[in-house]
C-alpha cells in the first residue's frame, strides 16, 4: 500500500487551500471585534446605554471567549484541532443569528457571550492547527495568516458599518458575519487533521499523508521521525495536564506565552479596534466620518499585517516584538501630549488619526501576528493543546478587562491619560521581550521543543 492509499480523498488537498481555510476562523474573530464599534454608535442612542452598559456589550464577547478557550483546553486534544474549529463555527453562526434579532440590551449581551464562546474556541485552536501544519521555514508567514484574517475581518466589519451607516441598520451589520461562518463550516469539512495530533493518536498513515501534502513531498521522513521522537520522549503520558504547564520542562514556554497574551491586549489595541469611531466622534467627526476613519485604520492593519508576513521568517519574531512595542509607546506618548496641548477639534482629529495609524502599524508589525505565531509554536507537543488554550484564556481575560474598563477609563482620564497608561505598558513589554522571549524562526516545532528540553536538562 502507498503512503496515501486508502485514505479519504479530503486528505490530499492543495496546500494553499489548506492554510486559507485553516486561518479563516480569524475572520470571525476579527469581524465581531470590529463590527460592534459601528453598532454601538447607533444602539447607545436607541437604547440610551451608559458607559458601563457599552462596556458590557463589548465585554460580553471577551467574557464568552474566556469560557470558549477554557473548553478548548480539553477539546483540542480529545476531539482534535479540526473538529474543534467545526464546533466553534457552528456555535458562532447560531450566536450571530441571536444577536441579529436581539430585542433589547440584555438579549444582545447574552448572545454576544455565546458568540464569544465560539470566538474563544476558534482563537485558541487555529494558531495550534496552523503551527502544526506549516513547514518550519515558512511557519511564521503561514501562521500569520490567522492575524491577516483577523485584521481582514475587522476591516470588512468597518466597511460594512460604513456602508450601512446612512440607514443605521445595525442588525444587518451583525448579520453579515453569517457569511464567513458558513464558509468556514463548509471548508473545514474538507480539511485534514493536524499531523501532530494524528500521530500522537496512533494514526500514522494519515499523519504521513498530511505531511506529504503540506511539505510537498520534501523532508517528510525527517519531520515524521522528529515528531515520533518527541512522542517517544513523552512516554506513556501523551496528554498534558494543567500541572504539566508549571513543570520545569514546560514553565519557560508558559512564561513566554503569558507575556505575549497579556501584552497583546494591555497594549491598548482593542480600545482602538472597538472604540475608534466613538473616539473620533467625540473629537469632532460626524458619525459617517468616524466610521470612514475606522475604515482607514482597518486598511492600515491589513497592509502592515501583510508586510509582517514577508519579514517574520527573515527578521525573526523577537526583533519585530521589540520594534513594534517601541513604536507603539512613542506614538501613544505623542498622542497624549497632542490631545492635552491642542484644543482645536479641526486639528486634533486628523492628528489623532495619523498617530493611531502609526500605533497600529507598530502593533501589526509586532504584537499582532507574532503573538499568535509564537503561542502556537512555543509549547511542547504534549501540552500544546492545553498550553495554547491556557494562553488564550489569559488573552481573552485581558481583552475583557480592556474592553469593559476602557469606556470608564476614557470617561474618567480622557484620551491623553489612557494613552499614557498604555504607553507605559508598551515600554514594559519591550523590556520583558528582551529578557524572556527566545527566537524561534526557521526551526521545526520539534527542534524548538528539543532545545527547550536541553535548556532545562530534561
Amino acid at each position: 500500500m502507498t503512503q496515501t492509499e486508502g485514505l479519504p480523498a479530503r486528505r490530499n488537498i492543495n496546500r494553499g487551500t489548506l492554510f486559507f481555510f485553516g486561518a479563516l476562523g480569524g475572520i470571525l474573530f476579527g469581524y465581531d471585534l470590529g463590527v460592534i464599534s459601528g453598532v454601538l454608535l447607533f444602539i447607545k442612542k436607541i437604547w440610551n446605554l451608559s458607559a458601563v452598559q457599552q462596556g458590557f456589550v463589548n465585554g460580553a464577547l471577551a467574557a464568552g471567549a474566556i469560557i470558549g478557550a477554557l473548553l478548548v483546553i480539553k477539546l483540542a486534544d480529545s476531539l482534535g484541532r479540526r473538529r474543534t474549529i467545526l464546533v466553534a463555527a457552528s456555535v458562532f453562526a447560531l450566536g450571530t443569528i441571536g444577536c441579529t434579532f436581539a430585542p433589547n440590551f440584555e438579549t444582545l449581551v447574552a448572545f454576544r457571550f455565546i458568540v464569544g464562546i465560539a470566538v474563544g474556541s476558534s482563537s485558541a485552536t487555529v494558531p495550534t492547527y496552523l503551527a502544526e501544519l506549516a513547514p518550519g521555514k515558512v511557519r511564521g508567514m503561514l501562521a500569520s495568516l490567522n492575524q491577516l484574517m483577523i485584521v481582514s475581518g475587522i476591516l470588512i466589519a468597518y466597511i460594512v458599518d460604513d456602508i450601512l451607516a446612512d440607514s443605521a441598520n445595525w442588525r444587518a451589520m451583525i448579520a453579515a458575519a453569517i457569511i464567513p461562518a458558513v464558509i468556514l463550516l463548509v471548508g473545514m469539512m474538507r480539511m485534514p487533521e493536524s499531523p501532530r495530533w494524528l500521530l500522537k493518536n496512533g494514526r500514522a498513515d494519515e499523519a504521513r499523508a498530511v505531511l506529504h501534502s503540506t511539505l510537498q513531498g520534501q523532508g517528510v521522513d525527517q519531520e515524521f521521525d522528529e515528531i515520533k521522537e518527541i512522542i517517544r520522549l513523552d512516554g506513556e503520558q501523551q496528554k498534558g495536564t494543567l500541572k504539566d504547564l508549571t513543570a520545569k520542562w514546560a514553565r519557560p514556554a508558559l512564561v513566554v506565552a503569558l507575556i505575549l497574551a497579556i501584552g497583546q491586549q494591555f497594549s491598548g489595541v482593542n480600545a482602538v479596534n472597538t472604540y475608534a469611531p466613538i473616539m473620533f466622534n467625540n473629537l469632532g467627526f460626524g458619525a459617517a466620518a468616524s466610521l470612514l476613519a475606522a475604515v482607514v485604520l482597518g486598511i492600515v492593519k491589513v497592509l502592515f499585517t501583510v508586510g509582517e508576513m514577508f519579514v517574520v521568517d527573515k527578521w525573526g519574531r523577537r526583533p519585530l516584538l521589540q520594534v513594534g512595542g517601541a513604536l507603539m509607546a512613542v506614538t501613544l506618548i505623542v498622542l497624549g501630549l497632542c490631545v492635552t496641548l491642542i484644543k482645536d477639534t479641526g486639528v486634533i482629529g486628523p492628528i489623532t488619526l495619523v498617530l493611531l495609524i502609526l500605533f497600529l502599524a507598530g502593533y501589526e508589525l509586532g504584537w499582532g501576528a507574532v503573538v499568535w505565531v509564537m503561542i502556537g509554536e512555543v509549547f511542547p507537543l504534549r501540552v500544546r493543546g492545553i498550553g495554547t488554550g491556557t494562553a488564550s484564556v489569559v488573552l481573552w481575560a485581558a481583552t475583557f478587562t480592556i474592553t469593559f474598563v476602557f469606556p470608564v477609563m476614557y470617561t474618567g482620564l480622557g484620551l491623553a491619560g489612557a494613552a499614557w497608561i498604555f504607553a507605559a505598558v508598551c515600554v514594559i513589554l519591550v523590556l520583558l521581550v528582551t529578557k524572556f522571549v527566545p527566537e524561534t524562526k526557521g526551526r521545526t516545532l520539534e527542534q524548538i521543543e528539543l532545545e527547550l528540553r536541553d535548556r532545562v536538562n530534561v
